[in-house]
C-alpha cells in the first residue's frame, strides 16, 4: 500500500500524466477547469516552492487551509504535503506558520495565530483578486512566480504528520483511512468519480479516497441535477457521490 500522500500523487502522474486527474465544475458560474496529472503536479510543485522558498517553512511546520472543495484547494493541500508540511483544515483556530483562505473568510481567519496569510477567490482561470483583503497576499498571483518542479530536501516519511490541529494524523494513517474510505464508497482503480462538493466537503472523500484508489475526480460545486445525466456521459463517469 502507498504510505504517503506525495507518493500517491506521484503514482497517479506516473500512470498517465496527460489524462484528467481532477476536473472542476461550478454550475453557478459555468466554470470548467480540467487538470491532467502533469498540470496538477505543476501546481503542486509551485505551491510547495512558495511554501519552502518563499515563506521559508521547514519540515513539519503547519499550514492552515481554510477553503471549500476546489481544484486550487487540492493544489494547496497536495503542495503542503509534498513540502513535508502538515495541513490544518480547521475550524478551530490553532497556531500555524501560514494560512490560506478566501476573502469571505478573511475575518474569521483573523482568529488564527500565524505568519503569512494568503487569499484566493477560487476564480475561473485562477484569476487574481480584484481586491486583496488587508494583511493578505493573493495566492494565485504569488504562486505563479515559482518553479513547476519541486525538489524536496528529504523524502516525506510515513510517520510524518499530515494533519495538524487538535487531532494529529500521520501520512500512513491518512493513507490507510483513505483506502478504507474508498472501499466504503465503492471507488476502484480507474474509476471516474463525480463528486457533489456540497455533499462531500471533507478532502478525505473528494480528494484522498479517489487519489489513493487510483481514480480520477470530477468535482462539482452548485451541482445542477438536471446536468448530471449528460455530464455522466460526457465525462465518462463510472461512479457518482452521492
Amino acid at each position: 500500500m502507498i504510505e504517503t500522500i506525495p507518493a500517491a500523487l506521484a503514482a497517479a502522474v506516473l500512470r498517465d500524466p496527460t489524462t484528467p486527474l481532477l476536473t472542476w465544475y461550478d454550475d453557478a458560474s459555468g466554470d470548467r477547469t480540467e487538470l491532467s496529472g502533469a498540470t496538477m503536479d505543476n501546481w503542486v510543485a509551485k505551491t510547495a516552492n512558495l511554501l519552502v522558498d518563499g515563506v521559508g517553512l521547514g519540515h513539519g511546520d503547519a499550514v492552515a487551509v481554510l477553503l471549500p472543495p476546489h481544484w486550487q484547494t487540492a493544489a494547496l493541500l497536495l503542495g503542503t504535503w509534498a513540502a513535508g508540511l502538515a495541513a490544518d483544515l480547521g475550524p478551530d483556530p490553532q497556531p500555524v506558520e501560514v494560512l490560506f483562505t478566501s476573502p469571505e473568510l478573511a475575518g474569521t481567519a483573523a482568529a488564527w495565530a500565524t505568519g503569512d496569510r494568503y487569499a484566493t477567490g477560487l476564480l475561473p482561470l485562477a484569476a487574481p483578486l480584484r481586491e486583496v483583503p488587508p494583511g493578505f497576499l493573493d495566492y494565485t498571483v504569488e504562486v505563479r512566480g515559482y518553479g513547476d518542479r519541486f525538489v524536496s530536501s528529504g523524502p516525506v516519511d510515513p510517520n510524518d504528520r499530515a494533519l495538524a490541529g487538535p487531532v494529529e494524523e500521520s501520512h500512513l494513517s491518512v493513507c490507510q483511512a483513505a483506502v478504507e474510505r474508498a472501499a466504503e464508497l465503492g471507488i476502484k482503480p480507474g474509476d471516474r468519480v463525480l463528486v457533489d462538493a456540497r455533499a462531500y466537503p471533507d478532502p478525505a472523500d473528494w480528494l484522498l479516497a479517489p487519489l489513493l484508489a487510483g481514480a480520477s475526480i470530477v468535482l462539482c460545486d452548485n451541482l445542477d441535477q438536471a446536468k448530471v445525466e449528460s455530464r455522466t456521459a460526457s465525462e465518462r463517469i463510472t461512479i457518482r457521490l452521492p
